[in-house]
């Protein structure tokens, strides 16, 4: 069963809400949450985590080094974005594959919680800021390609 956003909001959805993001919190543009479910510590080469994202949440433009990103949208309404491409409306089903070397971001839309999946592995590099612009211009994208 997937997520609702008032579900997203109150508890994170499937995998539940987590602390506040606090260690990435300026890498993110508004709050975050992490609640990490499978850590590299574990002796695995991946780390997995919910990312439950406010409304208008969202991370800075990224690259993942020498591994890639996989999200499983679980519950509320999001976008995603790589450079130079339209962004993409994500709904609770949805699966984002991010190749090695991508510059992108993700986040909630403007109005709704958003929940998230991350398996990832690599090296993040964080970049700028998206900016309320780009933000605002990639919800309009993602609901007219929607």
């Amino acid at each position: 069963m997937m997520a609702k956003n008032e579900d997203v909001k109150q508890n994170g959805g499937l995998f539940g809400l987590g602390a506040k993001n606090d260690a990435y919190a300026k890498y993110f543009t508004g709050q975050s949450y992490l609640n990490g479910l499978v850590s590299p510590e574990k002796e695995v080469n991946v780390g997995v985590g919910n990312v439950t994202f406010e409304p208008g949440c969202r991370n800075n433009w990224h690259i993942h080094h020498d591994g890639y990103q996989i999200l499983l949208v679980t519950g509320g309404e999001g976008l995603y974005q790589e450079a130079g491409k339209p962004a993409q409306l994500l709904h609770p089903g949805d699966v984002v594959v991010t190749h090695d070397g991508v510059k992108h971001w993700h986040g909630a839309t403007p109005d709704s919680w958003f929940a998230h999946v991350a398996i990832t592995t690599g090296t993040p590099e964080w970049l700028e800021p998206v900016s309320d612009e780009e933000f605002a211009t990639a919800f309009k994208q993602g609901k007219e390609n929607a």
